[in-house]
């Protein structure tokens, strides 16, 4: 089983896209920014200009969608972010249950108000190698807790990037 591969949209319409089909629709020059849906917090990473390395950027703690969205819109805006690159919660069994949902209906909320291309990146086991890498450089509980999320975000914008580079080879 291959984790960490890319997804289709399963949505028709607005900037949903494949991961492949995102590097040729942003602008360039333009970063992508990684999103970790959770149910209390979004974890957020940031990619470089030449869209090679994702750098743990930020948590945000969730509020109401509007709330949410006036977030990452100010993030967008100030830090040229050219798409959007966000975790979906696939099931180990490769099916998509409640959590997937919510992440795709939060997508599509997103893809509404803002109009920037949007892949999705199989997230699977993305919080628990982390977790593993935080554990082994010994670092503490409350700081682990502090920062799983954004690191979360960068773990899942890196294997997007990754196969980004990996298609241009191709």
């Amino acid at each position: 089983m291959k984790f960490g591969r890319t997804l289709s949209p399963a949505m028709e319409g607005g900037n949903l896209t494949g991961i492949v089909d995102l590097g040729a629709k942003i602008r360039p020059g333009s970063r992508l920014l990684g999103l970790d849906i959770g149910a209390k917090t979004i974890g957020l990473a940031l990619s470089d200009a030449g869209l090679s390395v994702a750098t743990p950027l930020k948590t945000i703690r969730r509020r109401r969608f509007r709330e949410d969205l006036a977030r990452l819109q100010s993030v967008i805006a100030e830090r040229d972010v050219g798409g959007l690159v966000i975790g979906l919660p696939i099931n180990m069994d490769g099916s998509e249950g409640p959590r997937c949902q919510s992440v795709r209906q939060f997508a599509k909320n997103i893809d509404e108000k803002v109009d920037l291309p949007t892949g999705f990146w199989d997230e699977r086991l993305s919080t628990a190698a982390v977790t593993r890498t935080l554990l082994e450089a010994d670092v503490s509980r409350k700081r682990r807790g502090e920062v799983i999320d954004k690191m979360a975000a960068a773990y899942i914008l890196q294997g997007a990037l990754d196969r980004l580079h990996e298609a241009t080879r191709d």
